[in-house]
């Protein structure tokens, strides 16, 4: 597994100016790196003229460590998503008439409460969008760059976020209750029968 602590390092010793960069540091970053105890002993000797060689090797390693990362975190992001659609998708193709978790006293709620359950329609919409347009980019004959794919699975992810926030509040609301109150008391968890009606 990648320490991702020593990729950070390499990027705090990449982001300092060259001449103010400890290069004994960046001999032993690219012993780390390379393994090869002979390009460290031949670096180390002749260290004030080889400062554009280790800039390149660490500038190099690092490029390809940040690839590697950058690639894990957008598969755990996949996954996410994954499991994001199967919760929800299926709604959001029916949202407009998607009535399915309203409460009776609807109605009798204040505007910026209601404007949550109007919200996440709009947000089941915006997922099912990203989703589509996952979908396009994976069945592409290339496959398809990490680049492309993480601002989509990164805002699906953010939407979800933001509709669970809405449904909390939504659910929980207690008509009366001043905003004081409703600030002190922590939200129970939803029932099992609510979670059931939404995904349903």
């Amino acid at each position: 597994m990648m320490d991702n602590k020593f990729t950070e390092l390499i990027k705090q010793w990449l982001e300092t100016p060259s001449d103010q960069r400890d290069y004994s540091v960046g001999a032993l970053y690219l012993l780390k790196l390379s393994g090869n105890q002979i390009m460290y002993r031949n670096v180390v000797a002749q260290l004030n003229r080889r400062h554009d060689f280790v800039d390149y090797q660490i500038q190099k390693y690092y490029n390809f460590r940040v690839q590697a990362l950058t690639h894990a975190q957008v598969e755990e992001m996949q996954q996410k998503v994954d499991v994001i659609v199967a919760e929800h998708i299926s709604l959001a193709a029916n949202a407009d008439e998607h009535k399915t978790g309203k409460r009776i006293d609807h109605d009798s709620l204040p505007d910026e409460i209601k404007a949550k359950y109007v919200e996440n329609l709009s947000i089941l919409q915006r997922m099912r969008e990203l989703h589509l347009k996952l979908r396009s980019l994976s069945l592409d004959t290339a496959p398809c760059p990490d680049s492309e794919r993480y601002p989509f699975l990164k805002e699906l992810i953010e939407l979800d976020k933001k509709m669970h926030a809405n449904w909390e509040e939504y659910d929980h609301y207690v008509i009366g209750t001043s905003e004081e109150e409703r600030g002190t008391n922590k939200p129970k968890a939803r029932t099992a029968q609510k979670k059931k009606s939404r995904s349903s």
